[in-house]
């Protein structure tokens, strides 16, 4: 299968799709990525791969507890620290998130298992003849998105909560090789 393009484009990209992308991992990282999918909302993946480790420092190493209790003189600090992106909504959203996060884990047990509940445990793969095709949402991401959102979720949209199912590896979406790109 090919890589995706976008991971192509610089080392940072390269090394997250290599080690990071598509990989099921532990409910910090779940959060992690939720947050770090919701502060991408309008920038490139590649900024917020650069501003990743302020963005962690900012929120604590994205430690779901602290940030539930964060106050307005969180958001002011955030707001204030050098090369973070300044977003009052995103960075609202993310104290948010961790409460409704937590909600989500005593329900299900865990986030992991509140995502795969809308899979059925499976992983969603589909290959595509061109990079192009992929889709920016689908049904599941829709779904997903809108029950997030009556959860009380924020800045969850289905274009961010299909990039985050790829990301967290709930969605795969592959490509498959030209014969003319296969080698002899």
């Amino acid at each position: 299968m090919k890589r995706l393009s976008w991971a192509d484009s610089h080392p940072l990209t390269a090394d997250y799709y290599d080690n990071e992308w598509g990989r099921r991992s532990g409910e910090q990282y779940l959060f992690e990525m939720l947050v770090l999918e919701s502060f991408q909302a309008g920038l490139s993946w590649l900024t917020v791969l650069k501003k990743r480790s302020v963005i962690a420092a900012s929120f604590d190493q994205f430690d779901i507890d602290k940030i539930a209790h964060y106050s307005d003189e969180d958001i002011e600090r955030i707001m204030k620290t050098p090369d973070m992106i300044r977003h009052r909504l995103k960075i609202t959203s993310t104290i948010r998130n961790a409460q409704v996060f937590r909600e989500v884990q005593q329900s299900f047990g865990s986030f992991k298992d509140y995502l795969l509940s809308f899979t059925a445990g499976q992983t969603v793969i589909k290959a595509y003849s061109h990079e192009s095709d992929i889709p920016v949402q689908s049904e599941l991401s829709r779904t997903v998105s809108q029950d997030m959102k009556k959860r009380g979720f924020k800045f969850i949209g289905p274009v961010i909560i299909y990039t985050y199912l790829s990301a967290v590896g709930i969605i795969q979406d592959l490509i498959e090789e030209d014969e003319d790109d296969e080698v002899s």
